[in-house]
């Protein structure tokens, strides 16, 4: 589902799928949300339907007394213990194909087996006896639902299995067995008209719940990614709070990296709005491709951009933040309100604690607070906050370029 778009969607309700058929990215789940759906319901239908099959042995008592033991054989430890098995295989690998099978193949049991007895009978009550097979018809249509084809194929062997085993009884003439044919052909006529159009019905419903959830996705992640960098916004972290703070066991360490662009508003004065942007989008992929997985990464406002890191000690936390210090140097983006070969850069602030003693409020203060040291201190530097030991490591880069130092900053 994850390869399917709306627009993919939208096309194939467009399109229609008269042959109850759609696109192969689409079909493959909607297979997936039918053999759910049956598998569910096989135990239920499969206990009623052996309810209902083995009940009419009462009827086979009545009219059919002289195979009676054969047609208990045949519903008892045949056509039961099939059915039981039925179940339990499309449970252990659920597959539309196999239920759409092992329907077609109850059905024609249930027909064929209590008929194929019943050639063997002289019983009087023939005619009424084997009316009981629409009940066989209307159970695999209606109950069972396979897909039209399997329903298709199914009708027409249960068609020709009841007229041959009617035929060989020998209680029927000819205008008498004409008039069970056509009336066994008129109702699965019916029932195939039926399947066709319940089984459109599904699929449509199947196409608009699909697009309805994939717009309600989509709505979902655009509340809570920010517009311009597609970075998650200060929304989208009170969730990612809760997972971390309550998530977490007592011990968890939770690292938070806060960066701020150097000189930002006078890249923009100079630059305008419009390269303005443009900058901020190329420092928040370039984040993003250094952060990966160890993180989630936010937009916290104007030009801060924020990293929260879980289950990360601070010596983890400061190679991270160097590591998008340096990447977003090596971008080169010209910054022309400094002097020339100057490039855009950023300063960055680390804060580490645990998460049953520090909130995200005390590590945003902290990292912030380094933030604002890393910017007295030059710029284009980390620094990591002692997380209230009043301890800081810091790096500095100086202006012109030279190489940077690690000091303790107290």
């Amino acid at each position: 589902m994850g390869a399917v778009a709306v627009e993919d969607v939208d096309r194939q309700i467009h399109n229609g799928f008269r042959l109850l058929r759609f696109a192969p990215d689409i079909e493959a789940p909607f297979l997936r949300d039918y053999v759910a759906a049956r598998v569910r319901l096989a135990p239920i239908w499969a206990v009623i339907g052996i309810l209902i099959y083995d009940l009419v042995y009462f009827g086979d008592a009545t009219m059919m007394s002289d195979v009676f033991s054969e047609l208990v054989v045949v519903r008892f430890l045949i056509f039961t213990p099939f059915v039981i098995a039925s179940v339990l295989a499309v449970r252990r690998w659920p597959n539309a194909l196999l239920y759409d099978l092992l329907s077609i193949a109850i059905a024609l049991l249930g027909v064929t087996l209590p008929m194929s007895v019943a050639v063997n009978s002289h019983s009087p009550y023939m005619f009424v006896y084997q009316n009981g097979n629409v009940a066989a018809f209307l159970f695999f249509v209606i109950a069972l639902r396979p897909r039209f084809a399997a329903i298709v194929i199914g009708l027409v062997l249960m068609c020709a299995s009841h007229f041959t085993t009617t035929s060989l009884t020998g209680a029927f003439d000819a205008v008498t067995h004409s008039g069970i044919v056509t009336f066994y052909v008129t109702v699965s006529i019916f029932l195939a008209m039926s399947a066709y159009f319940m089984e459109q019905k599904d699929r449509m419903n199947f196409l608009n719940q699909l697009r309805g959830s994939m717009l309600h996705a989509q709505l979902e992640q655009k509340s809570e990614r920010d517009e311009l960098t597609g970075l998650l916004n200060r929304h989208s972290l009170a969730r990612v709070r809760e997972a971390v703070w309550r998530g977490q066991g007592s011990a968890a360490s939770v690292a938070v990296i806060m960066l701020d662009i150097d000189r930002f508003k006078l890249f923009n004065d100079v630059h305008g709005h419009i390269e303005g942007d443009d900058c901020i989008r190329a420092v928040s992929r370039c984040i993003c491709r250094e952060v990966g997985g160890a993180g989630e990464t936010f937009r916290f406002g104007g030009e801060e951009i924020l990293v929260l890191m879980a289950n990360a000690e601070v010596e983890a936390a400061y190679v991270m933040a160097e590591r998008i210090r340096s990447a977003i140097e090596s971008l080169g983006i010209p910054h022309h309100g400094l002097a020339d070969g100057h490039v855009v850069t950023a300063s960055l602030g680390v804060a580490c604690g645990k998460s049953s003693e520090q909130s995200l409020e005390d590590l945003l203060k902290g990292a912030d607070a380094a933030l604002y040291n890393s910017k007295r201190n030059g710029r284009n530097a980390v620094s990591v906050s002692g997380g209230g030991t009043g301890v800081s490591l810091q790096r500095s880069q100086a202006d012109d370029g030279d190489d940077a130092s690690l000091a303790m900053a107290g």
